[in-house]
C-alpha cells in the first residue's frame, strides 16, 4: 500500500511513551480505541514501520484481546468484528506456526483465511506482482506473505491497496517480534530498561527484528555473534537512530559473556535458517561458542527467561536442558504469535 503515515490516536489510560508499562485491566474495555486507530489501513513490513506509540498500541491490544478470549471465548467469538471479510495468506516458505497462528487469528476475527502455498501459491504460474496484487485487492481485505527477499514484500505492498503484513523474510520477522515482546512484557510487567541478549547468527531476520523492536521500546539489546555473522550495517544504523530517540542501548559484540551479563532475556535462533542449509558445516564451526547452555545461561540475571522462535535444533544453538528449563517460555511465546497477529490484523484491517 503506497503511503504508511500514522494518525493521532487516543487509547484509554495509555500514554504510549517507551516508559509506559501496561497491565491488562481487571475489567476489560471495549474496542472504543478503534475509533481513532492510528494503524488502520497501514502495512507492517518491519518493526521500524512503527513508532513507539504504534508498538505500544499493538502490544496493549494483544494483551486485551488475549485476556478477552481467555475470560469468555464464546462471547469473544460472537463479537468477532470482521465477519464477511477475508485475508490472503501467501506462504512461499514452509510453515507451521505462521500458518496455524494466522489462520486461527483470522478466524477469531470472523474473517476467512485463504491460504496459498507451494504449487498453489499466488505466484506459482509466473504472474507479475503487479497483476497478482491488482486482482487480490478485489478479493481480500489484507494480505499476509511469508517469503524470501524483503524487496519482494516491499514491491508487493507498493502495488497492493489493502494492508500487507510481512510474515517473514530473510531480513525481518516482525510478527515473531510482536509475540516475543508481548511474552517478555507478560513475564516482567514492563519492557523499557530490560536487557535482551541474543546469541548466534546476528545477521538473520530475528537479530534485525530485536534491534528494531528493542530500539522502539527503550530496551537494552546485546547481539553476540562472530564478526562475519553480525547485523547488516544499514539495519543497525537505522535501529541506532531510533534508539537515540527512546533512550534504548544497542550493543553488537563477538563476546557471548558481554552480551549475557545481567541479561533479563536470553534468545537464540537456528544457526542455519531456511535458505542457508548449504552452509551448515561452516556455520556450526563458527557459531559453536555461541550455543546457549545451562552454564552460559547462568551468566544472565537471576530472573532471566529463555526464548526461541522455533523450530529449534536441539543440541546445536541450544541444549535440551535450557529448552526444557523452568525459565524457558518458548511455548507461551509460540502461543502469543496468534494473539499478537490477531491484534495486528484487528488494527490494520479497520477502515481508515
Amino acid at each position: 500500500m503506497q503511503g504508511n503515515q500514522s494518525a493521532e490516536n487516543s487509547f484509554p489510560e495509555a500514554d504510549y511513551l517507551p516508559e509506559h508499562d501496561y497491565q491488562v485491566p481487571a475489567s476489560l474495555p471495549g474496542r472504543d480505541y478503534l475509533v481513532s486507530n492510528r494503524l488502520a489501513g497501514r502495512d507492517y513490513l518491519r518493526m521500524l514501520d512503527l513508532t513507539p506509540e504504534d508498538l505500544f498500541l499493538l502490544l496493549d491490544t494483544a494483551a486485551i484481546e488475549k485476556a478477552r478470549w481467555q475470560a469468555d471465548p464464546d462471547t469473544a467469538q460472537s463479537q468477532a468484528p470482521y465477519r464477511g471479510r477475508a485475508v490472503g495468506i501467501i506462504l512461499e516458505k514452509p510453515s507451521l506456526r505462521t500458518r496455524v497462528s494466522f489462520e486461527r487469528a483470522v478466524s477469531r476475527l470472523g474473517a476467512q483465511p485463504i491460504v496459498m502455498s507451494d504449487t498453489s501459491s499466488a505466484f506459482s504460474r509466473g504472474e507479475s506482482l503487479k497483476d497478482t496484487m491488482m486482482v487480490m485487492d478485489r478479493y481480500v481485505d489484507a494480505i499476509v506473505i511469508r517469503s524470501f527477499a524483503q524487496s519482494r514484500v516491499e514491491e508487493l505492498a507498493f502495488w497492493a491497496e489493502v494492508p500487507v503484513v510481512n510474515a517473514l523474510t530473510d531480513d525481518f520477522h516482525p510478527c515473531q517480534g510482536l509475540a516475543d515482546f508481548m511474552t517478555i512484557r507478560e513475564c516482567f510487567g514492563k519492557l523499557s530498561g530490560l536487557k535482551l541478549a541474543y546469541l548466534g547468527d546476528g545477521s538473520n531476520n530475528m537479530a534485525h527484528t530485536y534491534l528494531e523492536g528493542g530500539a522502539l521500546l527503550g530496551m537494552q539489546v546485546a547481539i553476540a555473534a562472530p564478526v562475519d555473522y553480525q547485523p547488516k550495517p544499514q539495519y543497525l544504523a537505522e535501529a541506532s537512530a531510533m534508539a537515540k530517540q527512546t533512550g534504548a542501548e544497542l550493543l553488537v559484540t563477538d563476546s557471548p559473556e558481554e552480551a549475557l551479563a545481567g541479561a533479563d532475556v536470553v534468545i537464540t535462533d537456528a544457526w542455519a535458517s531456511m535458505g542457508f542449509e548449504a552452509e551448515h558445516t561452516q556455520r556450526m564451526a563458527a557459531l559453536a561458542p555461541y550455543q546457549v547452555t545451562a552454564a552460559s545461561f547462568a551468566q544472565a540475571s537471576d530472573q532471566a527467561i529463555f526464548l526461541h522462535c522455533l523450530p529449534a535444533h536441539r543440541g546445536e544453538e541450544v541444549t535440551d536442558e535450557v529448552m526444557d528449563a523452568d525459565y524457558s517460555r518458548i511455548y507461551v511465546e509460540a502461543e502469543n504469535r496468534m494473539h499478537a497477529q490477531q491484534a495486528l490484523l484487528l488494527l490494520l484491517m479497520q477502515a481508515g
